[in-house]
């Protein structure tokens, strides 16, 4: 954190908590027009799903790309840190909920689950559950407050180990899903699917 970050006040303000709580809420509701479910319909209502190749995945509260959500809020910490700098950071956290939920609420249009489905190793990608998704805008809030307090080469140090954890575990990451989503490869597809 910069010395304008610890001068500005605590994170997460009356205020702020209760402005986080608008945008996630404004976000579920639009999900909810989209025709999301609340939570997974296969019947199981354990808080996570581990198997990223069964119905469950991006249903539960909790499953691998979780992680990459959290790496938003990394990665969105240091972005709004470069453009906005001057913005207090509690602000800049409220700008980057804004960015998730409106990323939960793209990645859960029918474009980009085809996208997903025809692009990536999520065949059977049919898009998050409501529940998910508020667990993925806590991630990246998350990952947003645990960047201001690790710095630069800490953050960056926990971004990578993340990313080759679920590199090593899922075979997918956060950067292999945005190559994959903009410039799909064959041979990573191919790769990721244990071939």
């Amino acid at each position: 954190m910069t010395k304008m970050d610890q001068k500005d006040g605590p994170l997460f303000s009356r205020k702020t908590l209760v402005c986080a709580i608008c945008i996630a809420v404004l976000a579920a509701i639009i999900l909810a027009t989209q025709g999301r479910v609340l939570w997974c319909q296969a019947g199981d209502y354990v808080p996570w799903s581990f198997d990223i190749w069964s119905t469950h995945n991006s249903q539960h509260l909790l499953d691998p790309y979780s992680f990459t959500h959290m790496l938003h809020g990394v990665a969105e910490f240091w972005i709004l840190f470069v453009l906005f700098g001057n913005v207090p950071v509690r602000w800049r956290l409220l700008i980057a909920i804004g960015i998730e939920a409106c990323w939960e609420i793209a990645e859960n249009s029918s474009f980009v689950i085809e996208r997903y489905r025809a692009a990536t190793i999520s065949l059977d990608y049919f898009g998050d559950s409501i529940l998910n998704s508020m667990s993925d805008i806590v991630f990246c809030a998350t990952g947003f407050v645990v960047a201001s307090k690790l710095r630069f080469w800490r953050s960056l140090a926990l971004f990578i180990a993340t990313e080759a954890v679920l590199i090593l575990t899922i075979h997918d990451s956060l950067l292999i899903n945005i190559l994959m989503l903009l410039y799909p490869i064959d041979a990573v597809k191919h790769w990721q699917m244990g071939g």
